[in-house]
């Protein structure tokens, strides 16, 4: 059952579907997710492009959680699912008469993942671009000398997302071990996501107890590692060790660099950042990018252009209806649903609207 709205709850749900599971997707009527609305750019039947991209593999029903007849339907069909996802805040679903400990309790192997902004006892919503501010993202992304930054995408929701997967699949893992309502009712908050995912940032603040700073597309721990413009557009280079080092300068013609013992660790590179960066940069500037890419190619040192997201989704497969296929071995079995699409359906046959579905469409 997906009772989430926007993003994170959505992208797992739609995940799981996937991976082969069932998914309902319960919308309030009239308007449904609000993502619907989040556009231009529509597509020819009206759905905006934000819905479709983390609403494949759906059935969609409508119900009004303010009529106690719709909330006796939803209740119906929890009671014989095996998965619930939403991203209600504190006491909301208990106020319109669902009583998710008692349905827990109820069914022992019943899984719930409510998905919040900031943790299972904050009622602040759970905005991607919040969370980035503070989550500390947005103070090292960035120019050095710029304002903070966020991420292009909305990572927090997506990381979320994820991690709401990973959990119920490892609930999913642990069945029949008598989990308690308790340990079967997951929380995973997008401010969590975002705080853990700063992995070696947080590491390293931890370690030296300053402040991270901003790099932009420069790395706190290496160097080279970041862009560079070629004569026709920027490609970075990112040099992981110290013989992808020797490597690189070699591949760029600058046999002084390779040969200074001063540069020969990643320690040394850090305190002659400048230098490194400034005369790497003026050499590639000298020629095109794919003539770059090659010579460091051929000796194995990590290197790309910069792509735009039309060719980055030419190389892979992505459908305007269905979105990105599915990295996972998953396969793509539904387009997004329009609103209420199967509530006739699934009001009349429950779960088992799946397999009329299924007969219909093989007929």
């Amino acid at each position: 059952m997906d009772l989430s709205r926007v993003l994170a709850g959505p992208l797992a749900a739609m995940t799981l579907g996937d991976l082969g599971a069932d998914v309902i997707k319960i919308e309030r009527p009239v308007t449904g997710d609000e993502t619907r609305g989040w556009g231009p750019p529509f597509d020819a039947d009206g759905e905006s492009a934000y819905y479709l991209s983390v609403n494949r593999n759906k059935l969609s029903v409508a119900l009004d959680l303010n009529a106690p007849a719709d909330v006796r339907i939803l209740e119906s069909l929890i009671r014989t699912a095996d998965v619930v996802v939403d991203n209600f805040r504190p006491g909301t679903l208990e106020r319109r008469g669902l009583n998710v400990s008692a349905l827990l309790a109820a069914q022992r192997e019943l899984l719930w993942c409510t998905i919040t902004g900031f943790g299972p006892t904050s009622s602040r919503p759970g905005y991607d671009f919040v969370v980035q501010a503070e989550s500390g993202w947005m103070a090292i992304t960035g120019e050095p000398a710029g304002s903070p930054m966020k991420v292009g995408v909305a990572l927090a929701d997506v990381l979320a997302g994820k991690d709401a997967t990973i959990s119920i699949l490892g609930g999913l893992a642990s069945r029949g071990r008598g989990r308690t309502a308790a340990e079967r009712h997951t929380f995973v908050s997008l401010a969590a996501s975002a705080v853990a995912a700063l992995v070696n940032v947080a590491q390293n603040a931890l370690v030296s107890g300053e402040n991270a700073s901003r790099w932009g597309n420069a790395h706190a721990n290496l160097v080279p590692y970041e862009l560079f413009h070629a004569a026709d557009r920027p490609i970075v280079i990112a040099v992981g060790s110290d013989s992808q080092w020797k490597s690189c300068a070699r591949a760029l013609g600058l046999a002084g660099l390779a040969a200074d013992e001063r540069l020969a660790t990643n320690a040394g590179r850090i305190a002659n950042r400048e230098t490194v960066v400034n005369t790497i940069a003026e050499r590639v500037g000298s020629r095109p990018a794919s003539y770059w890419l090659t010579a460091l190619a051929r000796v194995g040192v990590p290197a790309g252009i910069v792509r735009t997201v039309p060719e980055a989704l030419a190389e892979v497969d992505a459908s305007p209806l269905t979105g990105v296929a599915p990295n996972a071995p998953g396969t793509v079995r539904l387009p997004p649903p329009r609103l209420d699409e199967h509530g006739a359906l699934v009001r009349q046959h429950g779960w088992a609207a799946f397999e009329r579905l299924t007969s219909v469409r093989s007929a």
